[in-house]
């Protein structure tokens, strides 16, 4: 892994210290063009065109998008109970997170007669998408579903791609989580396509008024073409991981988590930012023998450390690291210090926070309880990972009395007159003969 020491000068602020960070190439921009073709052919041809697409990318013919009832069944009765266990411990655990985020009604009495009242609504339909490229992601099925029912979303769609060693059909443990989930309606779709069916709706499918999910950069391109005519949860770049660690952080825990990232994606970003040299020399000397025991080095895990994206970052002491990663804004922060807990606290931007060397990334991707679907590439900053909030809408109920108006009539005139909008304050003067109520 590179090195970027940023020891002994003071630390930059903002942008400039951004600019420091690694980060992996992802351009949306570009693969913008390509997607928006695809999607208009969908729009145009439909199913044909979903048919056609699936046939060119995933070396397979489909009778059908849409996946047979029959075959959900059997994949759940054909799922490895162990597997099977596994997913239920972990949909438990994501419904009790996800469950405690539902929002209430409130209603806010502003002056006697006058009332503003919050309540949320959950979105009509969802298209969630599960990938199914390098690795299958039945978990990633649940961290979709779960926070959609629990926002109370009545129709609720999954697409995942279509796989020649099925037949056509979505992996089966891909089916097999959405039997568990009661998710019936699902779609042998994938990338671009798959977003671009439930953005415009096909013969099989109708349209969503939301599309939420992880993909690749394909996906990432489908949902910026649609954005304001869905919802979207994030236009999510390649995975990440940063570790926050000092002298205590055992080498051994910290190069493994690097490489539970690394895993995933050749584009896929690991960083540890740390203020002791003693433990980077560790980590590296652990990496070698736990990459070299691995699956998928060459395609993956080698490409992801060796690339831009990743480094170890050298700092002066946990105040700089915490600068640091606040900076980065990392998708997964791990941190692996003495007083973790209290650093967990003091941090800004992240996706995900796991404190602690008992607390790995891993345990958040299938069954800490919290969502895997997070925010990327520093977005941190500003956005949120996917929840039951996600999938809600507030709407302001305003309902006051006539005395409850008029008293503040004069307010409302006076502001629409110096925002040159006079007929705004007009509305008001119609409701009491034309003039402006003496405030009580």
């Amino acid at each position: 892994m590179a090195r970027i020491d940023l020891r002994g000068d003071a630390l930059p602020e903002g942008p400039a210290l951004r600019d420091l960070l690694p980060r992996a190439d992802f351009d949306v921009a570009a693969a913008l063009e390509k997607v928006r073709p695809i999607c208009e052919d969908v729009h145009h041809r439909g199913d044909a065109a979903l048919i056609d697409f699936a046939e060119r990318f995933d070396g397979v013919r489909l009778e059908s998008v849409r996946v047979p009832a029959r075959a959900l069944t059997d994949a759940l009765e054909q799922l490895d109970p162990a597997v099977r266990a596994a997913l239920e411990e972990s949909i438990r655990r994501t419904r009790l997170v996800h469950r405690a985020q539902r929002r209430e009604t409130h209603v806010t009495q502003v002056v006697p007669g006058g009332t503003v009242t919050e309540k949320w609504v959950p979105v009509d339909r969802v298209g969630l998408y599960a990938p199914g490229g390098r690795s299958v992601y039945p978990s990633s099925v649940i961290m979709n579903v779960v926070p959609a029912q629990e926002a109370g979303v009545e129709s609720i769609a999954l697409a995942s791609p279509a796989q020649k060693e099925f037949g056509g059909l979505p992996h089966p443990t891909i089916l097999a989580a959405c039997a568990l989930l009661g998710v019936d309606e699902v779609y042998a779709a994938g990338g671009a396509t798959a977003v671009a069916m439930f953005a415009y709706g096909t013969e099989s499918c109708p349209p969503a008024t939301m599309v939420t999910g992880p993909g690749n950069i394909w996906v990432a391109a489908a949902k910026r073409y649609f954005t304001g005519r869905i919802g979207i949860d994030a236009e999510a770049g390649p995975t990440e991981i940063a570790i926050l660690a000092d002298d205590t952080a055992d080498p051994v825990h910290v190069a493994s988590d690097l490489i539970s990232q690394a895993e995933h994606d050749p584009l896929a970003a690991a960083v540890l930012v740390t203020d002791s040299a003693t433990l980077a020399d560790a980590v590296e000397n652990e990496l070698a023998p736990q990459v070299a025991a691995s699956r998928h080095v060459e395609d993956r895990i080698a490409p992801a450390l060796a690339g831009r994206q990743s480094a170890i970052v050298l700092v002066d002491g946990l105040d700089e690291g915490l600068r640091v990663v606040d900076a980065y804004g990392a998708e997964h922060l791990e941190i692996q210090t003495a007083d973790a807990a209290t650093l967990a606290d003091r941090v800004r931007n992240a996706g995900a926070i796991f404190v602690g060397p008992w607390s790995p990334v891993s345990l958040g991707d299938y069954a800490a309880g919290s969502n895997h679907v997070l925010p990327t590439g520093g977005c941190a900053c500003h956005s949120s990972g996917l929840s039951v909030q996600s999938f809600l809408r507030g709407i302001h109920i305003v309902d006051y009395t006539e005395d409850a108006l008029a008293d503040v009539a004069h307010h409302v005139v006076t502001l629409a007159e110096a925002e040159d909008l006079p007929a705004h304050g007009a509305a008001i003067k119609a409701r009491f003969g034309g003039k402006v109520p003496e405030s009580k």
